[in-house]
Order: C-alpha cells, then structure tokens, then sequence
C-alpha cells in the first residue's frame, strides 16, 4: 500500500518538531521532578507546559533571549478570590557549576488576581520587571524558573531596599519565608543556554 506524500511530509514535521537533542540537551529527572501543578507559560511561538529544553533549532533560543516580551502566565487552578505570587529565577547564574549569583531574579509579581490567572492574564503589582534569558556565552544550560505561591490575604509582599539594588544573589528562601508563602502551587522550568554556543 502507498503512503501519500503529504502524509509522509506532516510525519516527518511532526517528528522534527519533538526530536529531542542528544544527551546534554535533555532535561535529568531531578530537572524534570521540578515541574508539577499545571502551570503554563506562553511566548509567541514556544508552549511551555511541562519541564523542557528550548531546541536550539527554530531560533526559539534566540527568540526567547532578544525577541520576545514577558510571557503569558496561565494556571488553569487558580482560585479566582485568591491572590498569588510569581517568581521567575535562574538557579544557575552565572553558570550551573558555579552559581555564585544564583538566584538571579528574572521576574517578580505580587497580587496577582485569581480570576486573570486563570484566564492567562497576569493582573497584579510587578516588583521586578521581566528580563529575559539571556546565559553567557559557553555558561552551559541554564534552569529558568518560574514559581507561583499562593499570596497570604491581606499581608503586602516586597522588596527590601537590598534586595531593589540587585536582581542576582537573591536569597528566595528568605523571601518565601518572611511572607509565609510556603510551598509553591505549581512550578515549571525550562533549560537554555545562549543562542550562540
């Protein structure tokens, strides 16, 4: 039996588009046991819905380094008269052998409402800006974080004075603690490193 031509071209597509890259561009378990509680972050042309690497094909490397904005943040569990915390980090800074800047803190928001989260919309009061990722050069693959805690009813979440004058060290553990946001609801991560190694 022949197997018409368009179907042999959308197989191979589609194959193409979840090949996975040899050994050190594959997520470990330990990196893959980081994703749990169906959070979903969206850029333009990359669904990151589970624990993944970004392939160094298609550009989406460079895309999400130079290109793209702050992401869509969806979570289909959130509670609509809640209010949640997101936190996007790189444990990794400036490089996973050497974190000594680790977590350098990509992205902050505070009171983000329920009811937006739940409809992909960050609705809430942004503490730091997003920044995207951008690895050094021959740095290796970076883990970039993103954790959402659900937010304490009326209790404000800031920033110390130290902790505005810089995005790198930042102690999240001590930020955790000091609001009571305890474990987070769901957290994801996906792995880059710079678009030019």
């Amino acid at each position: 039996m022949a197997v018409p031509a368009p179907f042999l071209v959308l197989c191979a597509c589609v194959l193409g588009f979840f090949h996975v890259e040899a050994t050190p561009d594959t997520t470990s378990s330990l990196d893959s046991s980081f994703c749990h509680g169906g959070l979903e972050v969206i850029y333009p042309q990359l669904d990151v819905d589970k624990c993944l690497v970004i392939p160094k094909d298609l550009k989406l490397r460079e895309m999400v380094s130079t290109v793209w904005k702050a992401p869509q943040i969806y979570f289909s569990g959130a509670h609509k008269n809640k209010m949640y915390v997101l936190a996007m980090v790189d444990p990794d800074a400036p490089s996973r052998a050497k974190p000594t800047s680790a977590h350098w803190r990509h992205w902050l928001v505070v009171d983000i409402q329920g009811n937006a989260l739940k409809n992909g919309q960050i609705d809430g009061k942004t503490l730091t800006d997003y920044h995207p990722p951008t690895p050094p050069q021959k740095s290796g693959f970076h883990r970039y974080q993103f954790m959402l805690f659900e937010q304490l009813p009326d209790a404000p979440v800031s920033l110390t004075e130290q902790e505005k004058s810089s995005r790198g060290k930042w102690d999240l553990q001590a930020f955790i603690t000091r609001f009571g946001l305890g474990e987070p609801v769901s957290t994801l991560q996906f792995l880059t490193q710079n678009y030019k190694d």
